[in-house]
């Protein structure tokens, strides 16, 4: 008996976590009660003694029972979403607060969740636990039953298509772009004055260990510093989307060695991430421009 209160009081400290997970993931607060209920019983069924981190147990659980029921909806063909929204008319009688479910649906946003249907579930599930909740393709992996470089694949595929999805991102991508080549063609110039002006004055430029082992500053700060340690150089350096976002890769002799990850402020670069660090690299999704 003690043994139940002590799994029931941690389940309910990860309670908001998992249906957090589970929302996004099936985009229905009563379809995510559900999959948390059936995760409190599979947590009642096993030996919590042989349960090292109870936290990724429950995540894990959470992941398989919603992507069973995503294969299982779309088996009946079945829309998550109506015309209203996600379950925008909650029955209070099912536990369901209507005022509350409408504010998760504002916190994912309506548009992404109508974009995550059209996923299939293996890649919904990859993306979500991935890119909204930061779990490694290892752990994502026996959860799809992939490998961990299909899995990654997967969370990939379904980035793409749901930033493809949003019409309103072609004109901020040709910006940005412009912004980049600009930036590119300044630095390669040594065109100091070139660079300003695609730099925000509060630009801060950061390295990982291994971009400063290559010889990279750890970190700089305003648009001057950042502007004098580009000026001259990024010969090499080609325009890439870098998990979808805009950025620069350095692949000398085809041989990829740093990732530039570029932050944008409308025309300017606020940021400036230098990844060099290999592991990290085989995880970024990279897609040279033209």
């Amino acid at each position: 008996m003690n043994e139940e209160i002590f799994l029931a009081e941690r389940f309910a400290a990860n309670r908001g976590h998992l249906r957090a997970v589970a929302y996004r993931m099936l985009g229905s607060a009563s379809e995510a009660e559900d999959a948390m209920q059936e995760t409190w019983l599979r947590l009642a069924r096993s030996d919590a003694r042989e349960i090292d981190n109870l936290g990724g147990w429950l995540t894990t659980v959470v992941a398989r029972v919603c992507l069973d029921m995503l294969r299982q909806r779309k088996s009946r063909r079945e829309d998550a979403l109506d015309m209203e929204g996600p379950d925008e008319v909650a029955d209070e009688t099912a536990g369901i607060n209507p005022e509350h479910e409408l504010a998760m649906a504002d916190a994912v946003g309506l548009a992404l969740l109508v974009v995550l249907e059209k996923l299939a579930p293996a890649e919904r599930i990859a993306f979500v636990l991935h890119d909204m909740f930061d779990l490694s393709f290892d752990d994502i992996a026996p959860i799809v039953e992939r490998t961990p470089v299909a899995a990654r694949q997967l969370a990939s595929r379904a980035r793409r298509r749901v930033q493809g999805s949003d019409e309103a991102r072609a004109p901020d991508r040709t910006r940005q772009r412009q912004v980049v080549d600009a930036f590119l063609a300044a630095s390669r110039g040594g065109d100091f004055a070139g660079l300003l002006a695609v730099l925000d004055p509060d630009v801060v430029f950061r390295a990982d260990a291994v971009a400063a082992q290559l010889g990279a500053v750890a970190e700089l700060r305003g648009a001057q510093a950042v502007a004098q340690s580009f000026k001259g150089r990024a010969q090499g350096a080609l325009p890439a989307l870098v998990d979808g976002a805009i950025g620069l890769l350095v692949a000398p002799m085809g041989k990829l060695r740093v990732v530039l990850m570029l932050k944008l402020d409308g025309e300017r670069i606020v940021g400036i991430d230098a990844i060099a660090d290999p592991d990290r690299l085989g995880q970024l999704d990279l897609v040279l421009l033209d």
